[in-house]
């Protein structure tokens, strides 16, 4: 019984190292999002070009996966990887062949943005077992929850939005699946160039409402929620 003990003793470290999400360092507050944030075109936005003084060339157009966009007077122009402004100005350029003193005004609807600037969570959703948003523009969906029917995978994309928290993310999201374990999770995030995975306690902030987990967000991460061990 005692070299039974000792063994259970033995392994139960290395049982805690293969349980995913353990041993993850916690995310420290010191990362914050950089100052000069600024949204960036990606595929999917739909683009509302104004050109002032020229309504017949103004338009609105969806910018196509391949990250270009087609207007009067101007084809196959790359938007996806540029700012609103940085746009117009190109935009202004490649106008300016036609138009004398072309003034440009760029306005984004149906955000999407690129993939390094989205939010994306995986894992144990409430209402998982699909995937992507339900209504609005694809990739995203509304509802407030702390837990929700039915069990699975299901991945969702969201654009990030300057000083998004984590229960901001949940609350979008739509809140826990049912079997999911939340204190569990954890965020990846790229630092320095390189992938670096924190854990995060998604249980004691929707539950406990302990806000000291309510953990920043920034542009890019990849929040993975686990299933619970029954």
């Amino acid at each position: 019984m005692v070299r039974f003990l000792k063994t259970i003793k033995l392994a139960f470290p290395l049982l805690i190292l293969l349980i995913p999400g353990c041993g993850y360092p916690p995310l420290g507050e010191d990362m914050a999002v950089p100052s000069d944030y600024t949204y960036i075109i990606g595929p999917g936005d739909q683009v509302q070009i104004f050109v002032w003084g020229n309504p017949d060339i103004s338009t609105t157009a969806i910018v196509r996966p391949d990250g270009k966009i087609t207007i009067p007077l101007a084809e196959d122009l790359l938007a996806s990887g540029k700012t609103p402004s940085e746009l117009a100005r190109v935009m202004e350029k490649q106008l300016e062949k036609y138009v004398r003193d072309p003034q440009v005004v760029i306005m984004v609807a149906g955000f999407q943005g690129v993939f390094t600037q989205q939010v994306r969570i995986v894992g144990q959703l409430s209402g998982g077992g699909s995937s992507g948003g339900g209504g609005g523009t694809s990739g995203t969906s509304g509802g407030v929850g702390t837990s929700g029917g039915g069990a699975g995978f299901s991945a969702k994309a969201f654009p990030y939005k300057k000083d998004m928290t984590l229960l901001d993310l949940m609350i979008q999201v739509g809140g826990l699946g049912q079997y999911a374990d939340g204190n569990r999770a954890s965020i990846v995030r790229i630092i320095n160039g390189e992938n670096q995975q924190f854990g995060i306690k998604i249980n004691d902030l929707i539950n406990k409402g302990n806000l000291a987990a309510n953990v920043k967000i920034l542009p890019g991460d990849i929040v993975i929620i686990p299933e619970a061990f029954f």
